[in-house]
């Protein structure tokens, strides 16, 4: 059954709805933006800067993506022009500090739903889920999740996936880099037996590099959503509203095929559209 947003009168609270109900909302009209947006008039958003296709910087300094484009939108509904706002760089180690000492006003930027977080920042409904993958050489003796075992892995420091091995496989060797551009060098370099990431990255690595492949073996499966501070419920409320707007007007398959290679346009396609898979590791 269809939920409808054409009479809000208030703020609705709809973060513990999953992916599917989201794509089913109705979104005519948004909750009130807080006043103390309004009062600022500009927007400020973490975006990443190094994760094609959701947000990067590109061959002219300008910020593209999805991510970027969600934020556009936001500024567009919320203040009436998508230009009123600017964005900042932020790192899967940096960006919630960047969040927590009022840096910008919320995180767009590949940001799994953790536990961990959940205690020190909000979130908003999911608008994507994601999963992670391991890249090695095609050459690698390297079959399975298993196989890492007593070998070398580049990630990210303070992400998902640092924490993952962490906690599932402390015998994997994890050397932990300041960017996603340091850990694909450090893997490409022959430092790392592999690299691990979000897959839908690995998937853009693999495509522009012959000589790597990814395991194909899924797992840490997570929604990704916007983070924001805590106690800030009616902006995090604005911004649920918002991403179920998006998914009414189908933005995100626009986004899609517009940043996204049409030879892997499917993978994103599923984890923006469909439902959520089961993990099984």
């Amino acid at each position: 059954m269809s939920l409808s947003f054409k009479s809000l009168s208030r703020v609705i609270v709809i973060s513990c709805l999953s992916m599917a109900a989201i794509s089913q909302l109705h979104a005519a009209e948004l909750p009130p933006v807080p006043d103390e947006i309004k009062q600022a008039g500009q927007l400020r958003a973490g975006v990443r800067c190094d994760q094609p296709p959701y947000g990067y910087q590109d061959n002219n300094g300008e910020f593209a993506g999805i991510e970027v484009e969600m934020s556009r939108k936001v500024a567009e509904w919320a203040l009436g022009s998508k230009d009123k706002v600017t964005f900042t760089c932020v790192t899967a180690e940096n960006r919630v500090p960047q969040l927590l000492g009022r840096k910008v006003d919320f995180l767009i930027a590949t940001l799994g739903v953790t536990p961990e977080r959940q205690r020190v920042i909000d979130f908003t409904v999911p608008y994507r889920w994601g999963a992670s993958d391991v890249a090695v050489a095609n050459n690698s003796d390297i079959k399975t999740i298993a196989d890492l075992k007593g070998k070398t892995l580049a990630t990210l420091k303070g992400s998902v996936q640092a924490k993952w091995f962490e906690d599932h496989m402390p015998e994997v060797k994890t050397l932990r880099m300041n960017s996603a551009a340091d850990a694909l060098q450090t893997f490409r370099q022959g430092r790392a037996d592999a690299y691990t990431h979000d897959a839908a990255t690995l998937v853009v690595v693999v495509a522009n590099d012959p000589n790597s492949r990814l395991l194909g073996v899924p797992f840490q499966i997570s929604d990704a959503a916007i983070g924001v501070r805590k106690n800030e419920e009616q902006w995090r409320d604005y911004l649920s509203a918002a991403i179920a707007r998006m998914h009414e007007e189908k933005l995100f398959h626009g986004w899609v095929e517009h940043y996204v290679p049409e030879n892997i346009r499917s993978y994103y396609f599923s984890v923006f559209e469909q439902a959520k898979p089961v993990e099984t590791l």
